[in-house]
C-alpha cells in the first residue's frame, strides 16, 4: 500500500525532474526577442540585426529585435530584468546601462542582480565627428573652442549615463574644460541633427558616423582607441593629438534575466559565440568598425565590474547626475 507521504515526495521528485527540462528547452518554442536599448539605424541595432539573422538560422527559431529606446537604453534593460525566464526574451546591452547609469541613478534594476551575462558581442572606440561645412577643422581647434569659454562646445550622446555621454565627459576632464551634453534616444537620431550643425560634435559609433565620413558631410577629428582603426586610417587618435593615454572603448554585451536557468544561459552564449566566429559574421562587423569579442559568462561578469568600477570613478569625480 502507497502511503499519502510516498505519493507526495513522488510527486515532488517528478516535478523536480520535469520543471528544469520545460525551464531550459532551447531553443524555445515560441519566437525570441531581442531587446536592443536604441532607435532603429545606429549601431547597436546593426550589430542584433546581423547577429540575430544569423542565429535564427543556426538553431531554427525565429528571433524577432525590437527596439525599446529611451532612457539611454535603461527601458528596455529594466524590461529584461523583469521578463520571463523561459529564453524568449533577451537583450543586446550596452556599456551604459550595465556599468554606467547605476552610479548616476536610482534605477528599478540592478545590472549585477536581475540581468545574468551570456557572452560580449562587440567593442569598438569611439570617432569625434563635426559638422564638415560650418564645425571646427582640427581637434586642436575643438579643443580650443571649448576651452573658451563654458558650454562653448555641445556634444552629443545616446542619452545619459551611455558611453558616448561618458567619452564626452572624460574627454572634457582630460582637456580641463566644459562641455554641454545633448542626449538623444540613439545614434541616428543625433546624426541629422549634426547634419544640421545644431551641435558641435558626437563621440559616434563607427557604423553611425562611417556612411556620413564617406560622403563628406561630416568631418572626423579623432578616435578615441589605442591604435588607429582599419576603417579610419588617417584619422589619429586623441593619445596622438596631445592627449596621451586616452582611451574610450564602447562594447555592447548579451545578457538575460537573472532567473533564466543557468543551463539556458549556456546554450545562448555557446549559439551566439559560435555566430560571433563565423568568417562571414566577423568580417561584416570588422567592415563597419565593430570588433567581435565573445567572452564565457564568465569573462563578461568580470569584465562588467572592472568597468563600473572604472566609470563609477568618472562619475563620481566629474559629478554627474542623471536626466541632466
Amino acid at each position: 500500500m502507497i502511503h499519502r507521504r510516498h505519493l507526495v515526495l513522488l510527486a515532488a521528485a517528478l516535478a523536480a525532474a520535469a520543471g528544469p527540462a520545460v525551464a531550459q528547452e532551447f531553443p524555445p518554442k515560441r519566437p525570441i526577442t531581442l531587446l536592443v536599448g536604441f532607435a532603429p539605424g545606429g549601431a547597436a541595432d546593426a550589430a542584433a540585426r546581423l547577429i540575430a539573422k544569423q542565429l535564427a538560422e543556426n538553431i531554427g527559431q525565429s528571433i524577432v529585435v525590437e527596439n525599446k529606446a529611451g532612457a539611454g537604453g535603461n527601458i528596455a534593460h529594466q524590461q529584461v530584468a523583469a521578463g520571463p525566464a523561459d529564453g524568449t526574451l533577451i537583450l543586446l546591452g550596452s556599456s551604459g546601462p550595465l556599468t554606467i547609469a547605476p552610479h548616476m541613478m536610482k534605477l528599478p534594476y540592478d545590472p549585477f542582480k536581475d540581468l545574468a551575462p551570456i557572452t560580449r558581442g562587440v567593442y569598438f572606440p569611439s570617432v569625434l565627428v563635426v559638422n564638415a561645412e560650418k564645425g571646427p577643422k582640427t581637434l586642436a581647434e575643438f579643443i580650443a573652442m571649448a576651452k573658451k569659454s563654458p558650454e562653448a562646445v555641445s556634444y552629443a550622446s545616446t542619452g545619459p549615463g551611455s558611453a558616448s555621454h561618458l567619452t564626452g565627459e572624460l574627454f572634457a576632464k582630460q582637456i580641463g574644460a566644459q562641455m554641454l551634453h545633448v542626449p538623444y534616444k540613439g545614434g541616428s537620431a543625433a546624426m541629422p541633427d549634426l547634419l544640421a550643425n545644431r551641435f558641435t560634435g558626437y563621440f559616434a559609433a563607427p557604423p553611425t558616423a562611417l556612411p556620413h565620413i564617406e560622403t563628406g558631410k561630416v568631418r572626423a577629428l579623432a578616435t578615441t582607441g589605442l591604435t588607429r582603426p582599419p576603417h579610419l586610417p588617417n584619422v589619429p587618435t586623441v593619445a596622438e593629438q596631445g592627449l596621451p593615454g586616452f582611451v574610450a572603448l564602447n562594447w555592447y554585451a548579451f545578457v538575460g534575466p537573472a532567473k533564466m536557468p543557468a543551463p539556458l544561459l549556456d546554450r545562448y552564449n555557446q549559439e551566439i559565440v559560435k555566430v560571433l566566429r563565423m568568417p562571414e559574421v566577423r568580417d561584416y562587423l570588422v567592415k563597419h568598425g565593430l570588433a567581435p569579442h565573445p567572452t564565457t559568462r564568465t569573462e563578461l561578469a568580470e569584465f562588467m565590474r572592472k568597468e563600473s568600477a572604472q566609470w563609477g570613478a568618472i562619475v563620481r569625480e566629474r559629478k554627474i547626475v542623471g536626466g541632466e
